[in-house]
């Protein structure tokens, strides 16, 4: 497996970036913009793959995975515009286009709307075929809901497996339609039952151990959506920093 080959470290944000937050100065904010070359970047997240994202040391990728859903989706979105801090969403198809107004507010509040198949199987249990007619099944949900146009490549070629679920060859398979693969690096496990200060006690003492990178989480968890607020206060306190990442596409765009 090749290495990652970053395309672009861009948008670096002044230090007075989280000091613009519209009704919050002391906002965790967005540090930087990491942008990456999809068709050159080889999957990413240290607990599937052997390479993450060029991350700095305390920088950290907040993921997303399964909404949109109505209320844990809202609650999420509010506490990342209250600390004008941005995300990566790895939606399911079928939840986009059950709730298309809240997959068109993510992209809309500035976050990088990213797939994650339609229903959520464990892909690597499925023929080849059956598999990838699943992924595009989502991608193209998930582009209807959100830009009211399906079909064509994604417009953010980034995707996460269900359950990690991947195999060599549907690998081969993303990597030849130049779509990059997210695993992660850590994550408080928010899909287990835990009290939302559990959730981010154990999160927070993950990322002290390992020093930052792409964290996991679900927006469809009401205990993370709780959470959140609190975990982005604490991630200011000890000196975390936000990157957001977008294919270079999109950066070259703005």
């Amino acid at each position: 497996m090749r290495f990652l080959t970053l395309s672009l470290l861009a948008l670096m944000a002044s230090p007075g970036a989280a000091a613009d937050c519209p009704g919050n100065p002391a906002a965790l904010g967005t540090a930087r913009v990491l942008a990456i070359d999809p068709a050159q970047t080889a999957p990413v997240g240290r607990k599937q793959f052997p390479q993450t994202l060029p991350l700095e040391s305390k920088e950290v990728l907040l993921t997303f995975d399964d909404g949109p859903s109505p209320g844990a989706t809202d609650r999420v979105l509010a506490a990342l515009q209250r600390e004008c801090v941005h995300a990566t969403f790895f939606m399911l198809g079928r939840n986009a286009a059950a709730h298309p107004g809240l997959a068109k507010r993510v992209l809309a509040e500035g976050h990088t709307v990213a797939h994650h198949s339609y229903r959520h199987p464990l892909l690597n249990r499925m023929s080849l075929e059956r598999a990838e007619a699943e992924i595009d099944l989502g991608i193209a949900a998930v582009e209807a809901a959100v830009y009211g146009e399906p079909g064509g490549p994604p417009r953010t070629p980034f995707f996460r497996f269900p359950g990690f679920a991947s195999s060599p060859a549907l690998l081969e398979r993303l990597k030849a339609r130049g779509i990059a693969v997210f695993g992660a690096d850590l994550w408080p496990g928010d899909w287990n039952p835990m009290t939302p200060k559990r959730e981010r006690t154990l999160l927070l003492k993950r990322l002290t151990a390992v020093g930052g990178g792409i964290v996991l989480l679900h927006d469809t968890q009401a205990k993370t959506a709780a959470m959140l607020p609190e975990l982005l206060r604490e991630l200011k306190r000890g000196g975390y920093r936000i990157v957001h990442v977008v294919p270079s596409a999109v950066k070259d765009a703005r």
